[in-house]
């Protein structure tokens, strides 16, 4: 019997997607690794990143980031294209299922997260999404305040 993945407790944020739960509504989402360059993992130690633009995507059977900004290390003696495209790592099972839910379902691949875990290697969380309208955004809000005024009234006993 295979054993369970612990959850992640111990990592250290990078760079988050803050929009990306406003704009999609989260399906299910996936640990990957990337293959980066020194002088990218040096710049990222620095904390000096941007996925707010990026997506992830099937091309040929491999899994790409696509505009994910990793700012040039100066100190770099091969220095690095800064929204270069970057290989992900995962298993090809998953690699066939997010293929299925973009190519039939028509969703997309999203970047939420970028950490380094507590091995010191950094991985990625993406998800399969689909793209909210602007009435489902919008019910997201009222229920997201509505949950807001009920904690403020069960605190206060009004």
């Amino acid at each position: 019997m295979a054993k369970k993945p612990k959850e992640q407790t111990n990592y250290k944020v990078i760079a988050e997607n803050r929009r990306a739960r406003y704009d999609y509504a989260i399906e299910e989402d996936l640990e990957v690794g990337i293959i980066l360059l020194g002088s990218e993992v040096k710049s990222l130690r620095i904390g000096q990143s941007n996925i707010a633009e990026s997506y992830a995507s099937v091309d040929d059977g491999e899994l790409w980031l696509t505009n994910a900004y990793i700012a040039p290390y100066d100190a770099a003696m091969f220095p690095h294209a800064p929204r270069r495209k970057r290989k992900l790592l995962c298993r090809h099972r998953e690699l066939v299922k997010m293929a299925n839910a973009t190519n039939r379902e028509g969703m997309t691949l999203v970047p939420l997260v970028m950490y380094f875990n507590d091995k010191g290697m950094v991985k990625l969380k993406i998800a399969t999404a689909k793209g909210k309208k602007n009435h489902d955004k919008r019910a997201t809000e009222a229920k997201r305040d509505w949950g807001r005024q009920k904690q403020r009234l069960l605190r206060h006993g009004e």
